[in-house]
């Protein structure tokens, strides 16, 4: 199972969800199939948060294989050993 489908029962205290008192994803999803927040809209309220897209540059395409391949090499996925390399070099220039 992916770690975003784990059971809700693994998070702290057994914590289950207010409206349908569901302790997993599939519980929520049983809920929500037969019922309509229509029914339960006095018991949300408004929230705020931040949606973060992931950001795409174009590179060169002898530079787009040899980072691949170092990343194979290397055990990590290519947007994370490009991430770790471009924080490196800004680090390095804003120390300059």
């Amino acid at each position: 199972m992916p770690p975003n489908e784990k059971d809700m029962s693994e998070n702290k205290d057994n914590q289950r969800t207010s409206i349908s008192n569901a302790g997993s994803l599939e519980e929520i999803a049983d809920y929500w199939d037969t019922h309509s927040l229509a029914d339960h809209w006095e018991k949300t309220h408004e929230v705020d948060f931040e949606v973060r897209a992931p950001r795409r540059i174009t590179l060169e395409p002898d530079v787009y294989a040899r980072l691949q391949e170092q990343a194979e090499t290397s055990g990590v996925p290519l947007a994370t050993l490009a991430n770790l390399w471009l924080k490196e070099r800004l680090g390095r220039d804003q120390a300059a």
